[in-house]
């Protein structure tokens, strides 16, 4: 029998210093019968209420925590980003530190993983949030991504999820793409499931999304579906958009000339002006889709420059 394999947890941290005691404390009863080793990294994006403090105290007594302090608030996808970087195990279980993901799910989301998945996605289905303000957008969101994406999930936005290090690392993330994740691992073939988790109602600190972030959702989900479908052939969209706008232009060509050379009609006409638009708008687009083709070679570029940078470290080592 082969020893069962490492777990990475990654928790971003941003002002929640009131809770990551008692987090911490849940995490250990979770993670310590498993029999497995692990490590927990707490990734700091720009606290500013003493969390670092209490994470250094952490640290300080618990040889299996390992810290990350960014230099200022990136974002949760580049904390994640970050905290992955700095992993080692091949296991890696992602959640939130506002006590509401569960700690005592990450043994049930290991079992779901087992050897059939590379992701295993929570679920809350018994969500302990304002309706307004989290859960009717949050469903919104959930409901157009699948749409999108065609991944079956029911909750994107669950931080509370398990990996596999080797579909993760086929991803990119940036921007506010964590949520994607489950639909950028399945892109590269990555075995997707779900499993529904507890959530537990926020008692200490504030959440740090409002309504403002169903624009932020809509502009990523089309961003998202230009990368699912177009990444790797961009000149596929721009090209095929300036060939139907030359289309048009040689069609309003068509009716200017035959009124001109046929009709005799020479009185000014709007298909002069929609004739120029639409011919100098299909030759930029045009131009565009090359340079596209060009630049996206730049894409697969495994020095790629990181989304984060990093103030100090406690415990890890700087990934390669």
């Amino acid at each position: 029998m082969t020893d069962p394999e490492g777990i990475s947890v990654v928790l971003p941290v941003l002002n929640e210093r009131d809770n990551l005691e008692p987090l911490h404390a849940r995490l250990t009863e979770a993670l310590k019968p498993l029999g497995r080793d692990y490590e927990i990294i707490y990734v700091d994006d720009g606290s500013s209420d003493g969390s670092w403090e209490v994470l250094r105290a952490l640290a300080a007594g618990e040889s299996s925590v390992r810290l990350v302090r960014l230099r200022k608030n990136f974002g949760q996808t580049p904390a994640l980003s970050a905290g992955i970087a700095h992993s080692r195990y091949p296991i890696l279980v992602t959640l939130d530190a506002d006590l509401q993901n569960d700690p005592h799910d990450i043994p049930r989301l290991l079992e779901a993983l087992g050897d059939s998945y590379d992701v295993v996605s929570g679920w809350r289905r018994h969500r302990n949030d304002l309706w307004l303000s989290r859960r009717l957008p949050s469903n919104a969101a959930n409901f157009l991504i699948r749409k999108v994406s065609g991944v079956p999930l029911h909750d994107f936005g669950c931080t509370l999820k398990a990996y596999r290090r080797e579909v993760i690392e086929d991803v990119s993330l940036y921007g506010d793409m964590h949520r994607f994740l489950p639909v950028l691992a399945a892109w590269v073939g990555g075995r997707v499931t779900e499993m529904e988790v507890t959530h537990h109602p926020r008692t200490h600190g504030v959440s740090k999304y409002g309504l403002t972030r169903i624009f932020k959702v809509l502009v990523d989900l089309i961003t998202l579906k230009f990368i699912g479908d177009f990444s790797a052939r961009p000149n596929y969209i721009f090209g095929g958009f300036g060939l139907l706008n030359l289309t048009f232009g040689a069609l309003a060509l068509a009716v200017v000339a035959y009124r001109v050379l046929v009709l005799h009609h020479l009185e000014a006409t709007p298909l002069v002006f929609l004739m120029v638009l639409f011919s100098i708008t299909g030759i930029l687009s045009l131009f565009i889709g090359f340079l596209a083709d060009i630049i996206i070679r730049g894409f697969y570029d495994p020095r790629r420059k990181p989304t984060y940078y990093v103030r100090e470290s406690v415990g890890v080592d700087r990934p390669d």
